[in-house]
């Protein structure tokens, strides 16, 4: 374990490019990851029918407010 505290100008800029270099698909083997074999939740199906109903709850107060403008 290195546990040096600073480091050199040469290992600043070493470190900070491999930092910027984008990870490779066949290293980084995301279908072997726990995280990637977990199903994902059930909360996104509900997505499009919050979406909706919001919408529907939206549309009814312009519709009211402009019928009770008209009285």
């Amino acid at each position: 374990m290195d546990t040096k505290e600073s480091k050199t100008p040469e290992e600043q800029k070493e470190h900070i490019i491999g930092e910027r270099v984008p990870e490779d698909f066949e290293t980084s083997k995301p279908h072997l990851q726990p995280e990637a074999k977990k199903s994902p939740s059930k909360m996104y199906k509900l997505l499009p029918l919050v979406i909706l109903i919001l919408g529907v709850i939206l549309v009814s107060f312009i519709v009211l407010g402009i019928i009770n403008r008209g009285n």
